[in-house]
């Protein structure tokens, strides 16, 4: 019973989201897809600083009457992103290609048999226990076959280039930069996001003040979009709630 109403509480909860989004693609008929706001992205829903344990000062020592500093690209002014605020350009090159293919055959024949024609004399008895007439000789026969075989074969390839710029949005204690960019474009009817987030040094910052997607660690990429063409590729509610539940 208390799995019958957790299923009936989870379509009702499906239903009232499903609700909702619908509600928000019926004021937007018509309309272009609406844009998100720019926003500091330290102060968006969801945002949480790293949290790290390393606390050992490692800040450089000063050039005493010099007027060259450490880490600098320029004579005058360091370009570089390395506060927070910093503005970077990220370079995304992702060229994706994986090919597996893997062919299973298996095979399996059991055949069992057992006789009794002795059983301490008292063979007789125990076999007129049993339906019908019972031929010690051939007492049991069992015999089994299994086979299976499988194939499967994977080719993907995906090759993504753009360029976003990103933000600083934390200094950790050993000098790396905490980066996260949002870039929303809208093309008729359809808009495309990238968002990037991850840990980036300072050193590998170009003196041009750009990094490629490759020298960012922890790097998390969505590459997406919404809109018309998007609302049509999608399943309905409906159909994902059958495809969630229905265990065939």
């Amino acid at each position: 019973m208390v799995g019958k109403v957790s299923v009936i509480y989870l379509i009702l909860a499906a239903s009232l989201s499903g609700c909702a989004s619908q509600m928000e693609a019926l004021k937007n008929v018509g309309k272009e897809p609406p844009l998100e706001k720019v926003s500091i992205p330290m102060e968006k829903r969801g945002y949480e600083p790293l949290d790290w344990k390393y606390q050992d000062d490692i800040s450089p020592s000063p050039y005493v009457n010099s007027l060259w500093q450490q880490g600098a690209r320029d004579f005058f002014k360091d370009m570089k992103a390395r506060r927070v605020g910093d503005i970077l350009k990220v370079t995304v090159r992702i060229q994706d290609k994986a090919e597996l293919e893997n062919s299973t055959v298996r095979t399996r024949t059991n055949t069992e048999s057992a006789a009794a024609p002795r059983i301490f004399g008292m063979e007789n008895k125990i076999l007129g226990m049993l339906p019908g007439v019972a031929d010690p000789s051939n007492l049991l026969s069992t015999s089994g076959n299994s086979n299976s075989s499988g194939d499967g074969t994977i080719e993907r390839k995906e090759t993504i280039e753009t360029q976003i710029a990103a933000m600083v949005t934390q200094i950790l204690p050993n000098g790396n930069l905490v980066i996260h960019g949002d870039q929303e474009v809208r093309i008729n009817f359809e808009v495309r996001k990238i968002t990037i987030d991850g840990i980036v040094r300072q050193e590998d910052i170009s003196a041009i003040n750009t990094i490629d997607s490759n020298q960012i660690a922890e790097a998390r990429i969505t590459y997406g979009g919404r809109g018309q063409i998007s609302n049509v590729q999608q399943p309905r509610i409906g159909n994902q709630l059958i495809d969630i539940l229905s265990p065939f």
